[in-house]
């Protein structure tokens, strides 16, 4: 799907394309994907770079044509995963911007509505480029919120169980911030590409270059102040886990030897042999308040070594 956008204050739809024009493409269909190739005559190897999931935050030229791409986060559903990042390709010539992505993500709509609200005038491709990338960092921090959040539960579902299910929710979580991390650091990689690219005044905002620039330090500083969190709380509830499987054991040992007692004593009794105790008056409740009193004791010392 595309729309074609307008900056006045902010951006807004027109029916069709103009020059100067925005178009923002989303889940590419072949129509899509014709008008792109065939009517803008956009390299197809560009689309092609875009499509790959794995691709990193770069910049290449053809002919007249600059493709730039950034990586953005989204929700993800995939292994389990609750976020994870795509790629987003910005291709511009001297009079067409286009952004292609081939994921449908919460960043494009919010970005255009936010344009709206404030009434932002976006000068230039660069300008475009540096607020999507500023745009992208925003909502790294407000995933990295859903993603502690969700350590938090994590941390208490563990604290009551020794299931590895709730083990392996923190390792996807931590996963995810490892996406994050060399997402957020391959975007402020291009932020010194772009500069070195667009190297006249007119281009350049430096009030926005810094922000740009201030708030992606945040987000990558957040993704590594989490990040080291999630590893050592990781590593004690993995101990913890550990340990309480061992307190079990010893329990079940514990009750174990507590009820071989018994067992052991009516096994020597029920033997087919003279015990010399089949003329003592009450010898069968004698004999099993011997092995209670024996069982009584075992637990007893079991407790003072807290096996139990």
């Amino acid at each position: 799907m595309r729309t074609y956008l307008y900056c006045e204050a902010g951006f807004v739809e027109k029916p069709q394309w103009q020059p100067n024009c925005w178009i923002n493409v989303e889940c590419p269909d072949a129509d899509d994907l014709r008008f792109l190739t065939q009517e803008l005559e956009v390299p197809e190897s560009f689309l092609n770079d875009i499509a790959d999931v794995d691709e990193r935050p770069r910049t290449e030229t053809e002919d007249n044509w600059l493709l730039t791409i950034l990586r953005i986060p989204m929700q993800s559903s995939q292994n389990g995963t609750p976020f994870t990042t795509v790629p987003i390709g910005i291709i511009t010539n001297n009079e067409i911007i286009i952004s292609v992505c081939y994921y449908r993500t919460e960043i494009m709509p919010d970005f255009i509505n936010y344009t709206r609200r404030k009434g932002l005038k976006v000068n230039n491709k660069l300008d475009l480029i540096l607020r999507l990338i500023y745009s992208s960092a925003v909502w790294f921090l407000k995933y990295l919120k859903q993603i502690n959040n969700d350590v938090t539960a994590a941390e208490k579902a563990l604290e009551r169980s020794i299931r590895n299910e709730d083990l392996l929710q923190l390792m996807k979580l931590q996963k995810t911030l490892v996406y994050f991390n060399t997402s957020i650091r391959g975007n402020e990689v291009m932020i010194g590409r772009l500069k070195s690219i667009f190297q006249q005044p007119e281009y350049l905002d430096e009030e926005l270059l810094e922000d740009v620039i201030t708030e992606l330090k945040q987000a990558y500083n957040t993704v590594n102040i989490y990040s080291d969190i999630l590893t050592g709380t990781m590593d004690a509830f993995a101990s913890i886990i550990s340990n309480n499987v061992n307190t079990i054991m010893k329990r079940m040992t514990s009750i174990s030897i507590i009820l071989m007692v018994p067992t052991l004593i009516a096994s020597f009794y029920g033997m087919n042999v003279n015990v010399h105790l089949d003329q003592v008056p009450h010898a069968f409740a004698l004999i099993v308040l011997f092995s209670i009193g024996l069982s009584a004791m075992a637990f007893v010392i079991f407790r003072k070594i807290k096996w139990f």
